[in-house]
């Protein structure tokens, strides 16, 4: 168990931080962003050495969306006691989202099918290519991010139990509950905040 536990520390503490970053995103408090960079990081090198090159890839889109998130969320809470309120989507972003998700999906499985190893390049592609997207509405604190955050980290899970990352299995578990207790709240506060 030691062993185990030494082989796989930055992968635990990685699951560590990013359930943080998640409890902390649910409670729409700014610590999220931070949290998000240090499981971003840790998160790398564990995808690197799992061969799943579009979720390092990923990661390191994280890190620098995480820095966007924090400012837009500092920015947002200078201007009110809430700080940025929850929107929702709307039809026209929802249609550039996913035409900007599908291209993203097509490219990324393209490069990975082409020029890695990667087992899965397709699966890989497209939990990277909705993550990108779920992460950016995130940032904007759009409600409907929770929704794809449900569907990748269930697509996930399938993923990781292939590749034996058992920690991370767990992680995405645990990710595709609080989605939807982060739906939930969020669209509580969406419905606070109307009135």
């Amino acid at each position: 168990m030691i062993s185990w536990l030494g082989a796989h520390y930055v992968e635990i503490l990685g699951v560590i931080f990013s359930i943080l970053y998640l409890f902390f995103s649910i409670r729409q408090n700014i610590l999220l962003w931070p949290l998000g960079i240090a499981s971003a990081l840790l998160y790398m090198v564990v995808f690197y050495q799992s061969k799943f090159y579009a979720d390092m890839g990923l990661n390191g889109y994280y890190v620098v969306i995480s820095i966007y998130g924090w400012i837009l969320w500092r920015r947002g809470s200078r201007e009110g006691e809430s700080g940025l309120p929850v929107s929702r989507l709307g039809m026209r972003n929802a249609v550039v989202l996913l035409v900007i998700t599908l291209a993203a999906f097509g490219i990324i499985g393209m490069i990975l099918d082409r020029y890695t190893d990667s087992p899965v390049p397709y699966w890989d592609a497209f939990t990277t290519a909705v993550s990108f997207t779920a992460t950016w509405m995130l940032a904007r604190k759009i409600l409907e991010n929770w929704i794809l955050w449900i569907i990748v980290d269930a697509v996930s899970m399938g993923l990781y139990l292939y590749r034996g990352l058992y920690p991370t299995l767990l992680l995405f578990a645990v990710y595709t509950t609080m989605a939807v207790i982060g739906y939930l709240k969020w669209f509580r506060a969406y419905k606070t905040g109307m009135q």
